[in-house]
């Protein structure tokens, strides 16, 4: 078991509920919340020093970093004789702003085949904005469940074909295409860990699968206290899953 301190930013929520600030975001620094005992800004501070330089240079990491603050700042408007702020721009806004500023054209689409609609309607957007949108579907090259090792009782549909998703031939295409960047719009769960890992070009996920919140999965973190407090009553797995 490793004796490093572990982490709970979350728990922070509480000061930011009271006091409108945290130790790390204040107005004022030295009237900022004291530091909780698992802080990462204290218990690692080493690594918060070590990962400056990287924001410095001219590497690609440094551009992302400036760049993606830079679109923070953009993305928000003040708020005439207050010093309130207003967001003004959408995730899909935020997303053509970056690659912009990146001076990215050529964007891949990583898309579920659910969302090939909503996927059509972004390209279009995105040819509209002066970019070239490569989509590759999940489904590409028709490959059963089966050649994965899976049970046909594993199928959600047992008995029929069930073409596999393939985020890994997603990712190899847009290398091939020599994509800028690619965009993920609706991947599963572990295949878009799959499709970050083998993608070349920097990724950022615009459309995040929820099959039952129509692709909104904050929406169970809001209802936990009524239409989702089972999740921390009941296991999701029960146990006979494992199996094949």
């Amino acid at each position: 078991m490793s004796d490093e301190t572990p982490v709970s930013c979350s728990k922070c929520s509480a000061v930011w509920h009271q006091r409108g600030t945290t130790n790390c975001w204040s107005n004022d620094p030295q009237a900022a919340p004291p530091r909780p005992g698992n802080c990462p800004s204290g218990s690692y501070r080493d690594i918060v020093d070590e990962t400056v330089s990287e924001y410095r240079g001219d590497s690609e990491d440094a551009r992302i970093a400036f760049v993606a603050a830079r679109v923070e700042g953009l993305c928000y408007q003040p708020v005439p004789g207050s010093d309130a702020v207003n967001a003004r721009w959408t995730r899909v806004e935020d997303t053509i702003a970056f690659a912009g500023l990146m001076g990215y054209k050529k964007i891949g689409i990583a898309t579920c085949i659910g969302l090939l609609e909503e996927t059509e309607r972004l390209s279009a957007i995105l040819r509209a904005q002066g970019l070239e949108p490569l989509s590759v579907c999940c489904k590409a090259g028709s490959i059963d469940k089966l050649e994965l090792g899976l049970a046909e009782s594993n199928k959600v549909r047992p008995g029929t074909f069930e073409p596999a998703c393939n985020p890994i031939a997603q990712a190899e295409i847009c290398n091939r295409l020599e994509t800028d960047m690619n965009i993920i719009v609706g991947l599963c769960v572990g295949h878009d860990m799959l499709f970050n890992k083998h993608s070349r070009a920097p990724v950022t996920t615009l459309v995040v699968k929820d099959r039952v919140t129509g692709h909104n999965p904050a929406a169970v973190l809001y209802g936990q206290n009524f239409y989702y407090k089972r999740l921390q009553k009941q296991r999701v797995l029960k146990g006979d899953e494992q199996s094949p």
